[in-house]
């Protein structure tokens, strides 16, 4: 193989990379996370550009970062048009769907968002919703989620209903992933080497490695997930 092509390709490759990379952090997190039909279009599109100009002989970097920089500006564009006017966001953006209506199934939403009982079900059920019945509300988002309000009579009970008093919360911090110590997230909660060292021999553990995953919870101590033979 022509070493000058190859060498070409990896430039290529990282500049490609590197560039998509920089896109994804300025567009956000929604890109990925929350994405719309005509954001998962952009992402195909231009991962179809980019793999284009990457494999292509007679295409050089510069054609890779206006290709991929112009994709960018228009997404960009896109996302300020939507956010100063508000006609333009079912547009682009595609707007919720009521599919249930006070209890009851609105066929024609699912008609309209090509949709039957089955499809429906599994969407409840995603929310850990087994019957129709439970549901008041059923909003199907724009990015193909499903959101969900309980009848009244189905909703677990809260702390405020039972007049329980409200504790606090606490955050899981992971102290051991993969047989690695994080010192740093020990530390920051003000422990050391002497008491991880005395937690793991009150668990009866040998050597680190033997850990799999440990946290700690202020309100319910430290946590361990041993190595066994499944996990292996």
């Amino acid at each position: 193989m022509n070493i000058s092509y190859m060498l070409n390709s990896t430039i290529e490759l990282i500049i490609g990379f590197f560039a998509l990379l920089i896109i994804t952090k300025v567009l956000g997190k929604t890109q990925i996370n929350q994405i719309t039909p005509f954001e998962f279009i952009s992402s195909l599109v231009l991962g179809e550009l980019v793999g284009n100009a990457v494999y292509d002989k007679d295409i050089n970097t510069f054609y890779i970062l206006y290709t991929v920089f112009l994709w960018a500006l228009l997404l960009y564009i896109i996302e300020m048009l939507t956010e100063k006017f508000k006609i333009t966001r079912s547009f682009f953006e595609g707007k919720p769907s009521i599919l249930i209506r006070n209890g009851q199934i609105d066929f024609n939403e699912l008609k309209k968002e090509k949709i039957d009982i089955n499809e429906l079900q599994s969407l409840l059920r995603s929310k850990d919703t087994f019957s129709i019945r439970e549901i008041q509300y059923a909003i199907l988002e724009s990015n193909g989620s499903i959101s969900i309000l309980k009848k009244s009579k189905y909703n677990n009970p809260t702390n405020e209903d039972l007049k329980l008093q409200e504790k606090p919360v606490y955050l899981p911090i992971t102290f051991i992933l993969d047989g690695e110590i994080l010192w740093d997230n020990i530390k920051a909660c003000g422990f050391d080497e002497k008491w991880l060292k005395k937690q793991l021999h009150e668990n009866k553990i040998n050597k680190i490695k033997e850990v799999i995953y440990a946290e700690w919870k202020k309100d319910e101590g430290l946590h361990i997930i041993q190595k066994n033979d499944n996990s292996e």
